[in-house]
């Protein structure tokens, strides 16, 4: 028996979908944090889900420290139960956009009967492509801009994705979930496009930048009218609080300003050095 459930069948047709995991490439909550400010914006409603069992190990042995990841989570107030909760792996849509959001939580197994829960829904509204929002660690400064990566299902949509001026990635090691449903998805002729965030490894919190640089890019690619105005201030304030933070770690602050060199560098290099982005942007030299 599927997995999945489906509680009402909105009018939806030639869909894509934007799908987002916890776990693995949720950095500063970029994944997450995505789909749910899209899904806020949009006022998009929760229509079926992934029932949880069997994808999840939840009694895996080793110290409390240790496991406390795999565990459903429980909440009691003064003696009494007041919540349990398995992972939610949850589809929401929008009807007018024909616009379908996911957001999850990777599984720790049976990989193949999870991902044809998504296939399974995506059939039922003919999807033809798929989004995936992640992010990773790395060496970039908060006081830059993001930079994206991508990867892609097949050759094609590399060309639509470069017109947005995003580089491609290159990578050998350990698959996500999302990697798998790529794999997926070429077979079933199914279009899916990767964007990953860079975001600053020394950062823990929710990244409002990296959220707001990837909603616009989804916003123009689906062309969604949303505002990011909201995001605009949250990303000030928390730069704003990050620098503060930073007068007390002079240490950190010196590492920042190489890292800051370093984004410089690569950038014009890219962009074939600083005299020829100069003549581009028709700046006079002072």
């Amino acid at each position: 028996m599927s997995q999945l459930i489906i509680r009402k069948n909105p009018k939806l047709k030639d869909v894509q979908m934007i799908t987002s995991f916890s776990g693995w490439m949720n950095g500063g909550e970029v994944s997450t944090g995505t789909v749910d400010y899209i899904k806020n914006k949009l006022k998009a409603k929760k229509f079926a889900e992934i029932a949880p069992d069997p994808f999840y190990i939840f009694n895996f042995p080793g110290s409390m420290e240790l496991v406390d990841v795999f565990r459903p989570f429980v909440k009691v107030e003064n003696g009494i139960l007041q919540d349990f909760s398995f992972p939610k792996n949850d589809f929401f849509f929008h009807e007018n956009s024909n616009l379908i959001l996911f957001k999850g939580k990777e599984p720790n197994m049976h990989w193949k009967d999870y991902a044809d829960c998504i296939f399974e829904l995506g059939k039922k509204y003919n999807l033809k492509r798929i989004y995936f929002i992640g992010s990773v660690a790395a060496a970039t400064p908060h006081t830059r801009g993001i930079r994206l990566s991508c990867s892609c299902s097949e050759e094609k949509l590399k060309k639509e994705v470069k017109n947005h001026g995003i580089k491609f990635s290159f990578y050998e090691g350990p698959a996500s979930i999302t990697t798998y449903l790529t794999y997926l998805a070429k077979q079933k002729g199914i279009e899916m496009i990767n964007f990953v965030a860079e975001i600053p490894i020394y950062i823990q919190s929710e990244n409002p930048k990296a959220i707001k640089t990837i909603v616009e890019k989804l916003a123009k690619l689906l062309n969604l009218d949303i505002d990011t105005t909201d995001l605009t201030r949250k990303n000030l304030a928390f730069e704003k609080k990050i620098n503060q933070l930073l007068e007390t770690q002079p240490q950190l602050s010196e590492e920042i300003k190489k890292l800051e060199e370093n984004y410089d560098q690569e950038f014009f290099d890219g962009k074939g050095g600083f005299e020829e982005w100069l003549k581009r942007k028709g700046i006079d030299k002072l």
